[in-house]
């Protein structure tokens, strides 16, 4: 079965820097889009970085600029590096892996989450 496990969130001050990890398994991880997504309590979850099977990046323009997504195909993970934190970013991180096939999602996995705290 499909696991994602996140790894690196904490607590750091305004301006600081957080390292992400993801590790996947249970999955031939270099045919899955990857992202991480991120919510806070009482909003949907919304999209943070996505990396492709063929190594592009998205991101979320919040984050443009600060946060780079990277993704490790022998090691199967999935990295988000985020610089010059604000309080805004606080919040669960989670580990996203999406398979699609002739356009159709067929598997959506995610992670249980590691929290940020970014105070000010």
């Amino acid at each position: 079965q499909v696991q994602l496990v996140e790894s690196g969130g904490g607590l750091v001050q305004s301006g600081g820097s957080l390292r992400l990890s993801c590790a996947a398994s249970g999955m031939i991880f270099s045919i899955y889009d990857m992202g991480w997504y991120r919510q806070v309590p009482g909003k949907q979850r919304e999209l943070v970085a996505r990396v492709s099977t063929l190594g592009s990046p998205t991101y979320a323009d919040s984050v443009k600029g600060r946060f780079t997504i990277s993704r490790d195909n022998v090691k199967n993970t999935v990295n988000l590096q985020m610089n010059t934190l604000n309080p805004d970013d606080t919040a669960v991180y989670y580990c996203n892996a999406r398979l699609k096939v002739r356009e159709e999602v067929q598997y959506n996995y995610w992670g249980q989450g590691t929290q940020v705290t970014v105070s000010s």
